[in-house]
Parts: C-alpha cells; sequence; structure tokens
C-alpha cells in the first residue's frame, strides 16, 4: 500500500474540563490532512500524542493513544487525560514547565504511528498548576495582560473565570471561524502567548456584550457564538442592542471574538 504522508493543524483549542470532581484533564481539537492539504473526513484514524517537558523532544511525562473518527470537516476532538496509557497524568509536575505535545498519527487507524509535529503548551490550565504549585493567583474583573486580555466572568473565589480578547479575530463564517482564532497573526500581544482561545457560547457571548464597554473594540455588529441553532444555523448576538438571533453557519460572514477559560 502507498504511504500516505499526513500533515496536520496545530492545535486549535486547549481549554479546562473536568473529570470526576477534580479537573484533570484539558480539550484537544485539530484538523487532520493528507499530504496534498485535504481534509480527511469520516475517517478513523489512530493518534499518539506524547506532552514532553523541558524542550521539543525532552523527558516524556505522559503518553496517551486514541482511536477518533473524524468528522465532515475533518476534526478531532479529544480529552487529553482520558486516553489508553499505562501512565498517570496526575503526577505529571505542571508548576515544573515548559511542556510540549508531539503528535502522530495513523491514517488507517492502528498503531504505525508517523509524528506530525509537536508544539508548546502555551498556557497549562490554571487548575492543573495549582495541584503542583501548591496555589492558585486570584483575579477579579478586569484587564489581565498575562490571562491574554479581559477578565469579564469570575468565579466567586477569584480562581476560575473566563478572558475575552482585546481586539477581533476578524468577520467569517462560523465553520472559517476557528482558522481566523487559530492564527496567531490575529491576535493582541498578549493574545498570542495562548493556544486555547475558541468561539464563546450564547450564555459567553451575552455576558461579554455585558462587559463590552469595559473590554472595548467592538464593532456595532453581530458576533458568532459556538452555540448552535440547528443544523445549518448558530446563534450570533448584536453588540448594537443585545439582540439575540440565528445567523447561517454557510453564507453569513459574522464577526469573531475570542475567548479563553481559566
Amino acid at each position: 500500500m502507498k504511504k500516505l504522508i499526513l500533515s496536520l493543524v496545530a492545535i486549535a483549542t486547549l481549554s479546562l474540563t473536568s473529570f470526576g470532581q477534580a479537573p484533570e484533564g484539558f480539550k484537544y481539537q485539530a484538523v487532520v490532512r493528507d499530504a496534498g492539504n485535504l481534509i480527511l473526513n469520516n475517517q478513523a484514524v489512530g493518534m499518539q500524542l506524547t506532552i514532553q517537558q523541558g524542550s521539543v523532544g525532552g523527558t516524556a511525562v505522559y503518553t496517551e493513544t486514541f482511536t477518533p473518527t473524524t468528522n465532515g470537516y475533518g476534526l478531532v476532538n479529544l480529552e487529553i487525560g482520558s486516553g489508553t496509557t499505562t501512565d498517570d497524568f496526575t503526577t505529571i509536575d505542571w508548576a515544573n514547565g515548559p511542556f510540549f505535545m508531539e503528535t502522530a498519527v495513523d491514517v488507517t487507524g492502528g498503531t504505525s504511528y508517523a509524528v506530525m509535529g509537536t508544539s508548546q503548551l502555551m498556557s497549562v490550565p490554571y487548575a492543573l498548576y495549582a495541584k503542583t504549585s501548591g496555589g492558585s493567583p486570584t483575579y477579579t474583573i478586569g484587564l489581565w495582560p498575562e490571562l491574554g486580555g479581559y477578565v469579564f466572568w469570575v468565579s466567586a473565589d477569584g480562581k476560575h473565570g473566563l478572558v475575552a480578547e482585546t481586539q477581533d479575530q476578524g468577520a467569517a463564517t462560523w465553520y472559517e471561524a476557528q482558522n481566523l482564532i487559530s492564527n496567531p497573526s490575529n491576535h493582541s500581544v498578549n493574545g498570542q502567548k495562548f493556544r486555547d482561545w475558541r468561539l464563546p457560547t450564547k450564555y459567553e457571548l451575552n455576558e461579554m456584550y455585558l462587559q463590552q464597554l469595559a473590554v472595548g473594540g467592538f464593532a456595532v455588529t453581530f458576533y458568532w457564538s459556538s452555540t448552535e441553532f440547528g443544523n445549518d444555523d448558530a446563534w450570533v448576538q448584536s453588540f448594537s442592542d443585545g439582540f439575540l438571533t440565528n445567523g447561517n453557519k454557510n453564507f453569513n460572514d459574522i464577526f469573531v471574538r475570542s475567548v479563553r477559560a481559566f
């Protein structure tokens, strides 16, 4: 069989998730393409993800495998920390970075992995960092450059919240929005330090709208949310009057402002 060489789009989202009662992982999303840059849609693939400490090719502190199937747009969505492994995710010393993610893929869905690349984990989830550093910082609503932008919602203890980019990432269809978000050149200088930016949910978008004067830089127009309205539409919100309605995912070029969690 002719060997097929793959290319893998960089990590699209890295965001905190919870397993059990304590946060023990994060989300990973990527687009798988072939050597001709064609998206491999609706295809079973084998994936091996390795977290390396210190440098690219450094000490492998955690390795796990997955056998996902790409969706109609070539996306795979994984929960790092929940794959097949003999390692213990909870023993990673997140306070002793930097850390890097090596991605390897087998297009046949097997275990003959080919390394596609290695990317630095620019923002370790704070809840994971706190477990090994002995504590975590607290924040209030306001501009926090070290978090990448403006904190527009925060938990009662100030340790977790949502951050909005301080500038728009552009305008596009719903399906193209994540490509805008994934491009570092569309982010502010502080925003470029992170790789876990994503579209806000309908609820998060409304919270952002309520804080728009403080966050700043919004156009008087509609913005995308990640919340689907149906098969063909997703929720959008006007930043002139707060009106919520639906926008066609394929045909409406609507503004994008990304968020991340900490």
